[in-house]
């Protein structure tokens, strides 16, 4: 049988206040060169940057104490402490889309461009959904990023200002609040729980016109590595879903009627006369990568992850064919951080954490960022030679969910730990 089961998420003073967003505009990157055939871009209408990287880590209701609540589904596993919820009968997409098209969204933006002194307006639109009965939403950070207002819609048409809550701008989500009671959220699904070849459903509003559109597909990769154009690299899932432009935001979901995947991304071509058309080949977030992170943003209004406290690369194919082992090459160590602590040395290689072996630095971030803080990993290290196994204890690194604050509050200096990649994609108009 097949269960999902609730969290409560509560502010520490119980109530979560509006705060005003007003980040800095980003610097945008150039692209130089020609435009290459396989590009990544976001799913975004109007033009805005996107953003990705690691975790570091339906029907809801309103407890009396006042706290929010997400359904979070879950298959052949127990959790201790939470209200069960059945998930366990197959649907047909179309009894998926029944039930959770009211708990998705529609997003639109208004982005203000200054020009030689002139001020100009741009809509932009995506989605998200619902992630609890009072209000709180979740979406792609690149959806509302540099935005003066938001508005979000639900699918019988009415329509709520929307306040961020928070975001972290490395896994590229964003935790929206809109003022009403009653709405009808989600269902949370496990991630790891899905298979190649699992059929799987998207509900977004691809071109922000043709609103709340069903596509179907199946999971097509898990852990699909991902290498951006400026080297960085994230884990997503792969699904032949038709995602389109418009669709950033919003939910993948699985036959059991539960959210899996946050839809970001897809392969596109260029346009340019001769290349290959590609179709059906387009990515989302796995879900359970950021659940710790969202329910960091709407109980603290904060964000904790674990850390180590280095900066990590793949070991090259070359430098293997000369007798290197595979794995993470460490890049830089940050001092005093758990990983100075431990013996941590630049040009060490990572090549297993708890004897399970790794090939590539996102394998080490995959791992990191599932651990707790105040955990104990072993880290069989090559060093000049020698093989060396090293403890070292994860810590935990906090960091503000407001653009206000958007810098390490403690262990600052660990702004090179693992690497998380930042999308350096376009679409514009």
């Amino acid at each position: 049988m097949s269960e999902s089961y609730e969290y409560h998420f509560k502010a520490e003073d119980g109530e979560i206040p509006p705060r005003t967003v007003n980040p800095e505009p980003p610097k945008k990157r150039g692209i130089s060169g020609r435009i290459i055939a396989l590009v990544l871009v976001c799913l975004l209408l109007g033009g805005a940057i996107g953003a990705g990287g690691y975790a570091l880590g339906s029907a809801a209701g309103k407890d009396p104490e006042g706290s929010s609540t997400v359904q979070m589904g879950q298959r052949e596993k127990t959790v201790i402490d939470v209200k069960s919820v059945d998930t366990g009968r197959l649907m047909t997409e179309a009894e998926v889309y029944a039930t959770n098209v009211n708990s998705t969204v529609g997003i639109t933006t208004l982005v203000t461009t200054n020009f030689w002194g002139y001020q100009t307006q741009s809509p932009a639109s995506g989605s998200g959904f619902i992630l609890t009965e009072d209000g709180y939403i979740l979406t792609n950070y690149h959806v509302i990023e540099d935005s003066d207002s938001i508005t979000v819609t639900l699918y019988d048409g009415s329509t709520y200002d929307g306040t961020v809550i928070g975001y972290d701008e490395s896994n590229d989500i964003a935790v929206l609040k809109v003022d009403a009671q009653g709405l009808s959220p989600v269902i949370i699904g496990d991630s790891e729980n899905l298979n190649v070849g699992d059929p799987v459903v998207a509900i977004g509003n691809p071109l922000g016109e043709l609103t709340f559109s069903l596509t179907g597909g199946r999971i097509s990769a898990l852990d699909r590595e991902i290498t951006m154009s400026g080297g960085a690299t994230m884990n997503l899932l792969q699904t032949d879903c038709a995602i389109n432009a418009g669709n950033s935001g919003g939910a993948l979901f699985n036959l059991y009627g539960e959210v899996v995947g946050i839809t970001n991304a897809k392969y596109s071509s260029s346009g340019s006369t001769g290349e290959t058309s590609i179709d059906n080949i387009g990515f989302a977030i796995p879900v359970n990568q950021v659940m710790n992170i969202v329910q960091s943003i709407i109980e603290k209004g904060y964000i904790t992850k674990p850390y180590i406290g280095v900066s990590v690369m793949t070991v090259s194919t070359e430098a293997i064919s000369y007798g290197l082992p595979a794995g993470a090459s460490v890049q830089s160590v940050t001092e005093d951080a758990p990983a100075e602590k431990a013996g941590l040395q630049v040009n060490d290689i990572i090549y297993a954490v708890d004897g399970q072996e790794i090939s590539s630095s996102s394998d080490l971030v995959d791992i990191v960022g599932k651990a707790a803080p105040g955990d104990t990993l072993t880290l069989s290290v090559y060093r000049q030679g020698e093989k060396l196994e090293l403890s070292i204890q994860v810590g935990e690194q906090t960091q503000s969910a407001l653009p206000e604050e958007q810098e390490t509050s403690s262990q600052r200096g660990d702004q090179q730990q693992l690497p998380s990649g930042i999308f350096p994609w376009f679409f514009g108009n």
